[in-house]
């Protein structure tokens, strides 16, 4: 969280802030790093003292090895973590044990198999039809991202596209404030300022009115933002608040499987997602890299209950006590507008068996027949993935992708160019946004199909995080989208390879970078 304080100058009295970090992560982060030690130390003193225990070491580590080969994960997640094992003997293979897979105990198996349970939505096979009739391809498209995700396709609902953070700030305040039952919070990062303090004011005055308010906030996400027990004091606001993935000092993979979602549901009848996370920077009310573009989509109908399910699957995991839900979550109501809608979500392995937001990015991609158009902070993506953009750039599809020109994270910027590199080869064109950070996760491909949500381009979204987004076809924003992205493309330079050379050492850099982003 932010900590004031006062210097004196020696001509005046100057107020700053600092960011620290409370004893609680500091004290799972020093037990983390002692039950890694220890568990180390008792194999190296195994190794030491008791005879031929070398041998089964030296078994274990082969047998790492194959099964690191074998197993039917990504080559560009196995490389890594197969060179860390044969590099490192002994640390190589315990790390590889400890962190490779995350591990799911019994108890959270079970709570998570009745919140997928309780928490449903059916689909309506009627709508798949329609949807074929009008774009075959497109029912394709959402019939696997249906599968693979475990969502709902929706049709005759409305949609709202806000072009920045600021605009969606102002719209979510109205409907905060109109509602009526309940109120459904979950954000990576949520930050004490003008953006937070407008909302949570509206929450605390709608709890006095007896509206049910929940709100999940990721604990590592908001470890320097807020403070380490705020749940408790939302609690004391008549808000019921809960961490997603409290951090206790486990050695696993609490520390990398984050919620990366951005949710809010008002009455079931009105859902938002998008890029933008609840701090002030988000809508410019406080300039960290240039002006910052992000965005956000507003949804009116039965869709909300794909976001609903979302949250009441995310608050039923980490809730100490779960209780019995009803269908008073859900909406029937209908907007009867044209377009159909997915909201969807992703997560690591083996909450979620397959690789979504990659797979609904490279259907996405893979059946474009004009352009694609994709805005990303971040560009680190695996061979699959730039080689369906590389694809679709070869046959004639018009692919471009914007990246930001003021970097967040200037290590993780530079790697970024490295496979923005490659892209540009083949034929992709790469733009940086100048005014400042683009912090938007855009996808329009053909004019007709977008999907917005917290899906980054690279290893964090792709394979650790968990995530959401919203696939939508023939929508009535897409157009506002359309309008959207030109104008970004207008105040975006194009980049060419000669621009993208890094010298010696950054070449050295980046292969280091590039080895290890898939475990990161």
């Amino acid at each position: 969280m932010k900590k004031k304080y006062t210097i004196n100058t020696g001509r005046e009295v100057v107020e700053r802030e600092i960011n620290y970090i409370p004893v609680r992560y500091i004290i799972a982060m020093i037990i983390t790093v002692l039950e890694l030690v220890a568990m180390i130390g008792i194999v190296i003193a195994l190794t030491i003292y008791v005879p031929y225990f070398y041998i089964a070491l030296w078994i274990t580590e082969i047998a790492c090895v194959i099964k690191i080969v074998s197993s039917d994960d990504n080559p560009e997640y196995k490389s890594p973590w197969l060179l860390v094992t044969i590099v490192l003997p002994i640390v190589g293979f315990m790390l590889y044990f400890v962190f490779y897979k995350r591990k799911l105990s019994k108890k959270f198996v079970k709570r998570m198999q009745r919140v997928k349970t309780e928490f449903v939505v059916k689909q309506d096979n009627t709508v798949f039809d329609s949807l074929a009739q009008q774009d075959v391809v497109a029912c394709n498209q959402a019939k696997l991202i249906c599968k693979v995700s475990d969502s709902v396709l929706f049709k005759n609902n409305k949609t709202t596209y806000f072009a920045l953070g600021e605009d969606m700030h102002k719209a979510m305040l109205k409907d905060i404030e109109q509602a009526q039952k309940f109120v459904l919070l979950e954000y990576f990062i949520i930050e004490q300022g003008i953006f937070w303090d407008s909302i949570l004011h509206l929450l605390r005055q709608k709890a006095s009115e007896g509206v049910d308010i929940k709100v999940i906030f990721d604990d590592i996400g908001c470890m320097s933002t807020l403070p380490g027990e705020y749940a408790k004091t939302l609690q004391s606001f008549g808000i019921q608040a809960t961490l997603f993935s409290k951090l206790k000092g486990n050695v696993d993979g609490e520390f990398n499987n984050r919620s990366h979602r951005k949710i809010l549901v008002v009455d079931g009848k009105v859902g938002y997602t998008g890029g933008v996370n609840v701090a002030d920077e988000y809508i410019n009310k406080k300039q960290r890299f240039g002006h910052w573009k992000d965005i956000g989509v507003r949804m009116q109908g039965e869709c909300v209950n794909g976001l609903t399910n979302l949250f009441l699957q995310d608050w039923g995991i980490n809730v100490k006590k779960l209780d019995i839900l009803d269908t008073q979550w859900y909406t029937r109501d209908d907007e009867h507008t044209k377009g159909y809608i997915i909201p969807f979500g992703d997560g690591p392995y083996p909450v979620y068996k397959y690789r979504v937001g990659k797979n609904v990015i490279q259907s996405m991609v893979a059946g474009a027949t004009k352009s694609v158009v994709i805005t990303t902070p971040y560009l680190i993506i695996d061979n699959d993935l730039c080689q369906c953009l590389e694809n679709a750039s070869l046959r004639g599809i018009d692919v471009k992708i914007v990246i930001p020109h003021v970097p967040d994270k200037k290590l993780v910027f530079e790697l970024g160019k490295s496979y923005a590199s490659r892209l540009m080869q083949s034929g992709v064109q790469i733009f940086e946004y100048t005014p400042g950070f683009i912090h938007a996760k855009t996808y329009l491909v053909d004019d007709k199909v977008a999907m917005v949500g917290t899906i980054n381009l690279d290893y964090r979204s792709l394979v650790h995080h968990f995530e959401n987004g919203v696939w939508m076809y023939d929508c009535d924003c897409i157009a506002d989208i359309k309008k959207d992205m030109d104008a970004v493309l207008q105040q975006s330079e194009q980049k060419t390879t000669n621009d993208y050379k890094p010298n010696l050492l950054k070449r050295f850099v980046i292969a280091i970078a590039r080895i290890f982003a898939p475990m990161f």
